[in-house]
């Protein structure tokens, strides 16, 4: 899979913490048929979604063009996009119940955005829409011959506001839920989060550590590395402060050692408890854990674009339905390899029932 941009995930403990808007809710397990989630008669895990939704206009081109260029494109389609709808619209189509918070304009474009969510099974009960203005929409130009995409984004007009959600309105979308997801793009909340995430740190494995100790609510880090895969930082749920420590990097080293690579996704993870440090930073106990992403043939690999989202949807799937991190991880990679293989980030998302996730 091309490199993407890196994203973070971050899940709260199931104990309520003092923000009701970043929570895990403790419910009874969910049992889900593998093979047919419509199958059973239990209700589908329901997950929040607060974020961006736009429109994407897709097109494949031989090679990106040089300035003042004049080229014709290979293939062109037009579909919803946004980082939140993506996610959701991946999760949905695994079994999930989603929600979404996000705001469009009473426009065609807006129109369709709703439309598309609704079909894919996203509940838009919670969606803002302006009378005037207009829907946000972005211009992908994939690169047949590389294998990357270029976006130009124009954001929605007027923006959300905290004020346009009531308070009515946020009981409501959180009751029942089992996890809520921000995609960060909402610039309010994507201020808090930036302040409280930034470590400076000089590794990825170094600033996972930095995270966990400077938010000591949060119980696991995942950061997503494109086509190296991703790694997942995991607090313990025991303290492991006499365990004599391991320096963060030095793990990944050992761990990266270890992994097969072969093209199917898999997961290596370290001792369960171990005390990890950052020199200078501090440390947590915790386990390490490296993920695999799929080799995906380069006859297959259509666009990456969703990849990141669609990854995500996986794994807001396996912590509503349990996976433990060595199953999720691998998943979340098949899942956004699929997406991999169609143009846009929405077009090859699978279905539960899809043969290629029959092993999980």
């Amino acid at each position: 899979m091309a490199a993407a941009k890196a994203s973070l995930l971050l899940q709260l403990p199931t104990a309520p913490p003092t923000n009701p808007l970043l929570r895990q809710r403790r419910r009874p397990p969910v049992t889900v048929a593998m093979a047919s989630p419509s199958s059973s008669s239990s209700p589908k895990p329901v997950v929040l979604g607060c974020g961006g939704i736009s429109t994407d206009y897709l097109a494949t081109v031989a090679s990106f063009p040089n300035p003042d260029d004049k080229i014709r494109s290979l293939e062109l389609k037009v579909q919803g996009g946004g980082n939140v709808g993506n996610a959701l619209t991946a999760a949905a189509r695994l079994g999930l119940a989603p929600r979404i918070i996000s705001k469009v304009a009473n426009d065609a474009l807006g129109r369709n955005i709703l439309r598309e969510l609704q079909a894919d099974g996203v509940d838009t009960t919670y969606m803002v829409v302006a009378e005037d203005g207009n829907s946000s929409f972005t211009y992908i130009i994939v690169d047949n011959q590389t294998k990357t995409r270029t976006c130009i984004h124009t954001p929605g007009y007027p923006p959300m506001v905290p004020e346009e959600l009531t308070t009515e309105n946020l009981f409501a979308s959180l009751d029942g839920a089992d996890v809520v997801y921000f995609d960060v793009r909402l610039p309010e909340t994507a201020l808090v989060v930036a302040e409280e995430a930034w470590t400076g740190a000089s590794s990825v494995p170094i600033a996972l550590v930095s995270m966990l100790s400077r938010l000591p609510n949060i119980k696991f880090v995942i950061v997503t590395l494109g086509e190296r895969g991703c790694m997942m930082l995991e607090r313990s749920l025991t303290d492991a402060s006499e365990a004599e420590e391991i320096d963060v990097e030095i793990l990944v080293e050992s761990l990266e050692k270890k992994v097969d690579r072969s093209s199917v996704p898999t997961c290596i993870s370290s001792k369960s408890n171990l005390r990890i440090s950052a020199d200078g930073i501090g440390s947590i106990s915790g386990r390490l854990l490296l993920g695999t992403a799929e080799v995906i043939p380069p006859e297959e690999l259509i666009d990456t674009t969703g990849a990141g989202d669609a990854f995500i949807g996986a794994v807001l799937y396996g912590l509503c339905t349990g996976m433990p991190p060595e199953k999720m991880l691998p998943f979340a990679a098949q899942v956004a390899g699929c997406g991999c293989r169609s143009l846009g980030a929405r077009s090859g998302l699978p279905h539960r029932t899809d043969p290629r996730l029959a092993g999980y």
